[in-house]
């Protein structure tokens, strides 16, 4: 038991790396899209996140999770793509509300949808990806 545990704490940890270099380019783009380019923050949101999830997938299918040895790379990243864009519907709805409803500076709601989305995309990730035959 305590072996899954360790297994399952430096799973985490190496998700949590690629998740912050993929926050970190999803909020540089985020910001750099909506104030050097001057486009809406709803579609740089969008955009950035689309462009971290490219980088998100590749890294995590090469330093976290496992895929499954009987699944194509194509089925894959289908799984992967439609749980994403499940994250970045999430996504969207939190950052609207958090700043048209609630009133927050938009890079403060992505903050608040991130906490959320990363933990949609950790358990479904686990869940629908993961070889659990290792």
């Amino acid at each position: 038991m305590w072996e899954k545990l360790k297994k399952l704490a430096i799973q985490a940890f190496k998700f949590g790396i690629v998740g912050v270099i993929s926050t970190i380019i999803d909020f540089g783009l985020l910001y750099l899209f909506t104030e050097a380019f001057g486009i809406y923050y709803m579609v740089s949101a969008a955009a950035s996140f689309i462009i971290s999830l490219v980088f998100n997938y590749i890294a995590s299918m090469k330093f976290v999770f496992h895929g499954k040895k009987d699944v194509s790379k194509k089925k894959e990243f289908l799984v992967f793509a439609v749980l994403s864009i499940c994250g970045l519907i999430i996504n969207e709805l939190l950052l609207k509300a958090c700043t048209d409803r609630i009133g927050m500076h938009y890079m403060l709601g992505k903050v608040c949808a991130t906490v959320v989305v990363m933990i949609w995309n950790f358990v479904t990730r686990k869940l629908f990806i993961e070889d659990h035959s290792q």
